[in-house]
């Protein structure tokens, strides 16, 4: 993207309360409060992203930002954090009332099914009910949107957009076969590693390793990391991988029958999460579908490097069904 179209893109980063817990989201666009926004030229369409896992925002502003960028800088762009997986700095906390409906609990929000409340939570008390949606979806977040639609159909979502999508068999893919025994049998020696190294470690020095992983994966990002890397949310996010790989088995073919003309999905020829073989697979099933492989040799991780490429396909569907 341009750099001086980068620079004119208006971002703001702020803490919630969702389902009890803190929870980040970033939002592209001048409009910060849809809900209280009564001007007559508020956006009639928001546009949604779900992050795989780790649910860490800021890796997708980049994304975000081509995404805004790229449909005419007509509709707000938006990065949910999973629950637990940012925490808000410590001069940044989030204050609400009780009467707050969400700050009422979810039950195991960290875990796999208290994740898709969160999302459903925060959409239909932070954004206007006559809103549209379209919803996008990275890895895990693309199982999330399918259970979105599945247990909160109300919600006026007129498309959706599964990148690289870990729907189905996780245990069973290239990476899952490792990652299966490390989150699942090995988890808690992760987690006390990760407390011992993490936890008496500096921020000066957290942000000096993080500068570095960033450099080596060549992305910008013009906020701190620290409040990611800390120990309860990384330990959040090797439960959630657990949890994924113990319970994403079967394809649900009955919602994605159900919604199919308003679902795109998105598959890679290497994704080690998600086998070429998943996507014949769901493209005999569903002939009919919008169901694409990739032909760039884009990786499972394309927020990376490649924001660029999956915002211009998106943007294509906006613009030719919402623009003209």
């Amino acid at each position: 993207m341009d750099s001086k179209i980068e620079e004119e893109i208006p971002v703001h980063k702020e803490f919630l309360l969702c389902g009890g817990v803190e929870t980040q989201v970033v939002k592209c666009g001048p409009w910060t409060d849809l809900i209280n926004d009564q001007n007559v030229n508020r956006p009639k369409t928001l546009i949604f992203i779900i992050p795989g896992n780790p649910g860490f925002p800021v890796f997708y502003v980049p994304f975000a930002k081509a995404l805004y960028s790229l449909t005419n800088k007509h509709f707000p762009v938006w990065i949910i954090s999973h629950a637990g997986h940012v925490l808000a700095p410590k001069d940044k906390k989030t204050v609400t009332t009780s009467e707050d409906p969400n700050a009422q609990e979810i039950k195991d929000i960290y875990g796999l099914h208290g994740q898709i409340e969160h999302k459903i939570a925060f959409l239909k008390t932070q954004v206007p009910k006559d809103m549209k949606l379209i919803l996008v979806g990275h890895s895990v977040g693309s199982y999330m949107i399918l259970q979105i639609l599945k247990y909160a159909p109300e919600l006026p979502v007129i498309h959706t957009f599964l990148l690289f999508p870990t729907i189905e068999r996780m245990a069973e893919t290239p990476n899952g076969r490792i990652a299966t025994p490390l989150l699942c049998w090995f988890r808690y020696a992760l987690y006390v590693t990760g407390y011992l190294l993490l936890k008496p470690c500096p921020d000066i020095v957290k942000s000096w390793l993080i500068s570095i992983v960033l450099r080596v994966i060549n992305l910008k990002t013009e906020f701190l990391l620290t409040d990611v890397f800390q120990p309860f949310c990384l330990a959040n996010t090797a439960y959630l991988g657990a949890q994924e790989m113990r319970n994403l088995l079967k394809r649900d073919d009955e919602i994605i029958k159900e919604h199919l003309s308003k679902i795109t999905f998105y598959y890679g020829t290497t994704d080690p999460w998600c086998p070429t073989k998943y996507y014949e697979d769901i493209k005999k099933d569903f002939p009919e579908g919008d169901i694409r492989l990739c032909e760039k040799n884009i990786p499972h991780a394309f927020i990376f490097r490649f924001s660029q490429d999956l915002a211009d396909m998106i943007a294509t569907w906006v613009k030719d069904n919402l623009l003209k």
